[in-house]
């Protein structure tokens, strides 16, 4: 899967790192990052929770 964060959008609620603390994290300015490594979700079946408790909808999951 593809995961995508629109930081341009992202408010910081933290949302995304709550549901799924192994794939998301937020940065030093508290918006939302990937951990390094997890760009792919890792498999994470949350990914997709997180992606849709984001409540300014920053986070985009695709597959390839």
């Amino acid at each position: 899967m593809k995961i995508d964060i629109d930081t341009s959008v992202c408010i910081g609620s933290g949302q995304c790192a709550l549901t799924a603390p192994e794939v998301f994290t937020q940065d030093d300015d508290g918006f939302s990052a990937l951990l390094p490594g997890r760009e792919d979700g890792a498999g994470d079946p949350l990914v997709r929770e997180a992606a849709r408790a984001c409540p300014v909808q920053a986070i985009t999951v695709t597959e390839p």
